[in-house]
């Protein structure tokens, strides 16, 4: 069994809902990870349970004892993705903190990529991306989500002036100090959340990349395909944030 002394260096964090099939893979690969490296032994694991109706909190909780790196918090009610993020977020310990779907489409071998970019590149935020190399793409979504995302994005760079390729790929790392600056300035608890915290981190001069992922579409997501409206009105959103104040420093 890990005993936890020191804060870690890497916190890794999954928004979880009704994920106790695709769950336990999931936590067992990125255990695995780190106990691969000295370095990243000490990692936590932290996994928001956002009102499960199935066995993911006991399942979470079962794991714990077994291994004390993985922690579990709960959210009162089902209170969105964005919610779970932001919550894991700022209950997060390490220097480098990640936050990963719970199906891992994004291997978490990926990580390491985001970190190094980040490092190379002086960023405190890296997100992974499926539209810079899109022959990383394993397992691709129907033709008709992946044309609803490239629009969606096409819409979101015209709203918000922010030139990412891919904001909705579920695997982004953020140093310390940015999450800190940026997630309690959240407002949104939609999926449009990932949006708005790359909108943040530019209002607030924190330097953000975009990086290359392998990634395998899995079976099961909870976004529906017409998410579009939606998400064209939380892009209004966060302009009338920003007109409000409500990202200032």
């Amino acid at each position: 069994m890990k005993t936890l002394t020191a804060p870690p260096n890497l916190s890794i964090v999954i928004p979880a809902y009704n994920e106790d099939k695709r769950l336990p893979p999931s936590l067992a690969a990125i255990r695995g990870y780190l106990d691969g490296s000295p370095d990243r032994s000490g990692g936590e694991i932290i996994v928001v349970d956002d009102g499960s109706r199935d066995g993911t909190a006991a399942l979470v909780e079962s794991v714990t004892k077994q291994d004390p790196r993985v922690r579990l918090i709960r959210n009162p009610g089902n209170r969105g993705k964005g919610y779970s993020v932001r919550r894991g977020m700022l209950e997060a310990r390490g220097e480098w903190i990640l936050f990963s779907d719970a199906d891992l489409s994004a291997p978490i071998e990926e990580l390491d990529k985001l970190l190094d970019a980040a490092r190379q590149r002086n960023a405190q935020v890296a997100i992974g991306s499926r539209a810079l190399d899109r022959s990383l793409i394993g397992v691709h979504q129907s033709a008709l989500r992946e044309f609803a995302g490239r629009l969606l994005n096409q819409v979101m760079r015209w709203i918000t002036g922010l030139k990412f390729m891919d904001t909705q790929c579920g695997f982004k790392l953020f140093h310390r100090d940015a999450a800190r600056l940026i997630f309690p300035r959240q407002q949104l608890d939609s999926f449009t959340f990932d949006v708005e915290d790359l909108f943040i981190a530019r209002q607030l001069g924190i330097p953000s990349i975009e990086v290359p992922v392998r990634w395998n579409n899995v079976e099961g997501t909870k976004v529906g395909v017409l998410v579009g409206p939606q998400f064209f009105l939380d892009l209004l959103l966060i302009q009338w944030y920003r007109l409000a104040g409500k990202y200032r420093r």
